[in-house]
């Protein structure tokens, strides 16, 4: 009877939230330093996710060593990506609308691209055999891959909160977020530190395409639909913040899961007011002469 209570539909689709929620944060981590580090405002990170999809789709072959490959391949695309679109932005490092400008077109480019050599219908991706079934949980079976890939997410989320957070390398990333004139002054190399950020991202945003795509999988438009929630967990968590990345992601899960089972039609409606209140929230509490 307890368990009864314990696993019912709503709690079930909670715990896709959290799987959902910390897919979100893996993808969305690497944007909130790319913007709030690098001040690189990217909007080819889905394009990022949608080709670690179509490598986990196209390498993994329901064994371990098809996703360790591809995971494999998601780490120098990634690195590779990043390092690019550094050198594309390097130009306009000061010119945001610009920025916006050339990595949305790099983005069109990409979809296009994948149209042409992976077809326009969508893509399903398989876990590996030996996590492809189901638990019971209570009267209810629960993906096994799901509650892995929670696992991987939780992995993900404490080591980089002791990457941030605790190592000096986090502690570099954190004084060019306060204030880049004064670290740049201290002697510390700040376009290095960009350019670390940007290929860390770009790691994270491909390598979650590759574990993630069970999940969310490869099909035109999902770089768009990836993006846009990215850009919500970065609005609504603060560019530059790992915890409210976190907190974010974990929110957006709920409400695109939880909260459309519970009030449907109402989630674009819950994300753009979460949205407009914490920007009112930052704007309001910025100190004088601070950016909001």
């Amino acid at each position: 009877m307890g368990l009864n209570v314990l696993f019912n539909p709503y709690t079930m689709t909670a715990l896709d939230g959290v799987a959902y929620g910390l897919l979100l944060f893996t993808i969305a981590a690497g944007l909130t330093l790319i913007v709030g580090v690098a001040g690189v405002f990217s909007m080819a990170h889905g394009t990022l996710y949608l080709a670690g999809a179509y490598l986990a789709w196209q390498l993994a072959d329901g064994g371990w060593t098809g996703l360790a490959l591809a995971l494999a391949v998601a780490v120098l695309l990634g690195a590779l990506g990043g390092a690019g679109l550094a050198a594309v932005v390097r130009p306009l490092i000061d010119r945001p609308l610009d920025q916006v400008l050339a990595t949305l077109g790099i983005a069109y480019i990409a979809a296009d691209q994948f149209n042409q050599v992976f077809g326009a219908e969508p893509r399903s991706v398989d876990p590996p055999r030996a996590v492809a079934g189901s638990v019971i949980l209570g009267d209810y079976q629960y993906p096994i891959y799901r509650l892995l890939f929670i696992a991987i997410g939780l992995v993900v989320v404490g080591g980089l909160f002791w990457l941030v957070e605790r190592s000096r390398a986090g502690a570099v990333v954190r004084a060019v977020v306060a204030d880049p004139g004064m670290a740049a002054a201290t002697g510390l190399r700040t376009s290095a530190v960009r350019v670390g950020v940007l290929v860390g991202g770009g790691v994270l945003a491909v390598g979650a395409g590759v574990v993630g795509a069970p999940v969310i999988g490869p099909s035109p438009g999902v770089d768009t639909t990836v993006l846009a929630y990215s850009l919500i967990v970065c609005v609504v968590g603060g560019l530059g913040s790992i915890r409210g990345a976190l907190l974010a992601a974990l929110g957006v899960g709920q409400t695109l899961t939880l909260g459309v089972a519970i009030v449907p039609g109402a989630a674009a409606f819950i994300l753009a007011a979460a949205m407009l209140v914490a920007l009112t929230v930052r704007h309001r509490t910025a100190l004088p002469g601070q950016p909001a």
